[in-house]
């Protein structure tokens, strides 16, 4: 087991590469001070690409890093500084007063080039804006979070099936079938749905918020997760049968093609979406003011499956992802999971009190600070290495690769050692 003062100097050093490298890489580099809002392409050395797209994603996952560290108090005032740039800039060009909700895509200066409704950037309005309101006291924050999840229960929920479609037109129809998203749900939204939801109740105590969050997490348990292993599926069907994932037209990641074709396998889990679900649904419970032990054994069996499958126990890090049962087909390595994943072990840890908890965090801990930080280019992380921790894609800020996973992980893992040392 780690000793006290062991765990103590882990959380002095992260915390000191937070403060001192990774957000001053965000605050320092972001802001586009002639046209409003935060640039966000950044080469592996840190300098800008000249991109000027402004995808949603970027903008609104920018508003939430700003308002939870200050929020938290980090950044001497000016993380909320931004915050209120970043939201300015996103009221005034991203929401659509004919039809409601979020455009997807912008140009540099706001002007729409993708007017499309995506249900993962509703999800994140409700997030950031709901933070950006416990942060700052703007009442503009839960205005924005609060039509947003109207729009979203008027337009995007499935009163037939359950849950919430995936991707829509600008009048919120569905897109057409296929690649266009218009005919599939996915865990991820519904991931992301639950996490924005805990944060809306958190800032409204409302009974609606409740029952809705309540709604979501017994969806996603009782329909999205494999009956045996109890992972997640990935895309599934309205009426919630699993199918083979496949890339959306309007996708906005750089992951790998699938290996095998079109679609991935169906017998395919990602174990860093795993193991996100199941520290942000024990941060569910904990608003919802539920004990942690109601979901200990759906967080377990996520865990456990990353711990026996997902780790790569001999040269570090987390796979990107791979069969429910058994080794992962694809070995490559993605920034994110390795954000997520930290987080994920050290609740398992404290919740289960496994030492193997430990040493997957600590191992993926060593992964990132030797493998994904470039510390030469102010400390942000790669997007994506190889099994031996050779950069594939090296930038450090994309069209939706930017400071949400890696300042997220940074601060929720200083937390979370702070409670285990005793501080």
């Amino acid at each position: 087991m780690p000793e006290k003062q062991d765990i103590t100097d882990l959380c002095a050093r992260t915390e000191s590469y937070l403060r001192e490298h990774l957000l001053p890489f965000w605050i320092e580099r972001s802001l586009d001070k002639e046209a409003g809002g935060f640039l966000t392409y950044f080469d592996r050395d840190g300098k800008p690409t000249g991109d000027g797209t402004k995808t949603f994603l970027m903008q609104i996952r920018m508003l939430y890093t700003m308002a939870s560290t200050h929020r938290l108090g980090y950044g001497d005032g000016r993380c909320g500084e931004l915050a209120t740039i970043g939201a300015d800039f996103i009221l005034e060009h991203y929401w659509d007063d004919e039809y409601e909700g979020w455009i997807w895509i912008a140009d540099r200066f706001g002007q729409p080039l993708y007017t499309g409704k995506v249900g993962y950037g509703q999800c994140f309005a409700i997030y950031a804006f709901s933070e950006y309101f416990l942060a700052t006291g703007d009442p503009r924050g839960r205005d924005a979070a609060e039509r947003t999840y109207a729009a979203m229960s008027k337009h995007m929920a499935d009163t037939r099936h359950g849950g919430f479609l995936e991707i829509m037109q600008r009048d919120w129809q569905p897109e057409r079938p296929g690649t266009g998203g218009g005919d599939r749900k996915s865990m991820d939204v519904h991931m992301h749905m639950m996490e924005a939801l805990t944060t809306l109740y958190e800032m409204t105590g409302s009974p609606t918020h409740r029952r809705r969050l309540l709604e979501v997490i017994d969806l996603i348990i009782g329909r999205m997760l494999h009956p045996e292993y109890g992972t997640g599926y990935v895309q599934f069907s309205f009426d919630f049968e699993p199918l083979p994932a496949i890339l959306f037209d309007a996708e906005w990641g750089r992951d790998a093609q699938p290996e095998d074709g079109p679609a991935w396998p169906l017998n395919h889990t990602s174990y860093g979406h795993n193991v996100e679900f199941a520290w942000l649904l024990l941060h569910a419970a904990d608003v919802l003011g539920k004990p942690r032990s109601d979901y200990a054994n759906v967080v377990k069996r996520n865990v456990d499956n990353c711990v026996q499958y997902g780790i790569d126990w001999e040269l570090g890090g987390v796979y990107v992802e791979g069969p429910h049962d058994s080794p992962p087909t694809i070995t490559e390595k993605q920034f994110w999971q390795q954000a997520e994943v930290l987080v994920g072990m050290l609740d398992a840890y404290a919740l289960f009190g496994d030492e193997v908890y430990w040493r997957a965090f600590q191992n993926i801990y060593d992964f990132v600070f030797t493998r994904f930080v470039n510390m030469a280019a102010g400390g942000e992380w790669y997007e994506r290495v190889d099994r031996h921790g050779t950069p594939i894609d090296d930038a450090l800020g994309h069209e939706w690769k930017i400071s949400y996973h890696t300042v997220r992980a940074m601060v929720q893992v200083v937390r979370r050692l702070r409670s285990l040392s005793g501080q």
